[in-house]
């Protein structure tokens, strides 16, 4: 219990002080499109590289990890399946089907991994499967659904990925892991700074964006957030655990590392994806903070009856 009121506590003091900021102006007019474009383009990149560039990929290869892609692909393809017959368009579907499925498990995840699971590199399947796939493959349709219909050569339209920074920073972390070489600490540690600005500078922006907006859950994304919060409280969670017990035969210590990483949040960079491509920005801010006040009593529940 104390692991999940310490992750969100820590989130929720450093989005305070970005809700404080942005009531006070000091960051100026344009501070929180400064602080998405230095995570987005520099920070966030640089800490995907520090990560995945000292893990062993050979841990992403496990059932828990198949249960957690499973989960997330029924999640998502829900919501896609529905954004398509009501007409809600590539970019907007895109960013609520991330909402739906993708969790927080990297501010959030870690605490909760070392408070609940006893293990951070428990989250490690996840985070990879996220950086390594879901990342680049959603970041590719805003790409090339943001082109107005120009869509220009196959060539160049093959090679979106490796023009997205955080694509660019998640596979040459990966490369280098695979090459197994060992990067100097001159190298490697100014990257580390830098990339440890990524988390306060997205939930400094999540804060700053919470300024003089309505209620969450209102006006025309309402049914995107509350079908893309219902699918991540409770949906995930749930098809994990089936498919754990079900599918997988997982019992004990395994089952609840499962369903409780399934059970995480919606992750805060996805404002910053959202921001960025200027596409759904207030369904990702009202999903991530719904589903992250929600997943609250979730989590407990959860580790009151699998833990």
């Amino acid at each position: 219990m104390q692991g999940v009121l310490t992750g969100f506590a820590v989130i929720a003091v450093v989005i305070g002080v970005g809700y404080a900021l942005g009531r006070g102006g000091h960051l100026g007019e344009h501070g929180r499109d400064v602080l998405t474009k230095l995570a987005f383009h520099v920070a966030t990149p640089a800490l995907l590289f520090t990560t995945l560039a000292p893990t062993d990929l050979s841990m992403i290869f496990s059932s828990r990890l198949l249960v957690t892609a499973l989960s997330t692909a029924a999640a998502a393809g829900v919501f896609v399946a529905v954004g398509v017959v009501r007409g809600w368009g590539v970019g907007r579907t895109t960013i609520g089907a991330l909402c739906s499925g993708y969790v927080n498990s990297g501010n959030l995840g870690i605490p909760i991994a070392v408070y609940v699971l006893g293990d951070a590199s428990l989250v490690a399947p996840v985070l990879l499967f996220q950086l390594l796939l879901l990342t680049p493959v959603a970041l590719t349709v805003l790409d090339l659904s943001g082109r107005d219909g120009e869509k220009g050569p196959l060539w160049h339209r093959l090679l979106t990925p490796l023009r997205n920074p955080i694509a660019v920073g998640s596979l040459a972390g990966v490369a280098v892991s695979a090459s197994g070489i060992g990067i100097p600490s001159f190298v490697m540690d100014p990257v580390t700074l830098i990339g440890n600005m990524s988390v306060p500078a997205v939930l400094l922006a999540f804060g700053i964006s919470l300024c003089g907006s309505a209620m969450p859950g209102r006006g025309p994304d309402r049914p995107l957030v509350l079908l893309s919060v219902a699918l991540k409280t409770v949906g995930q969670p749930t098809v994990a655990w089936a498919l754990a017990v079900g599918v997988f035969g997982l019992r004990g210590a395994p089952l609840l590392d499962v369903v409780v990483t399934s059970a995480l949040p919606a992750a805060q960079n996805l404002f910053t994806y959202a921001s960025s491509y200027g596409v759904g920005e207030r369904l990702a801010r009202d999903s991530i903070l719904v589903s992250t006040v929600l997943s609250v009593p979730v989590l407990v529940v959860v580790a009151a009856l699998l833990g």
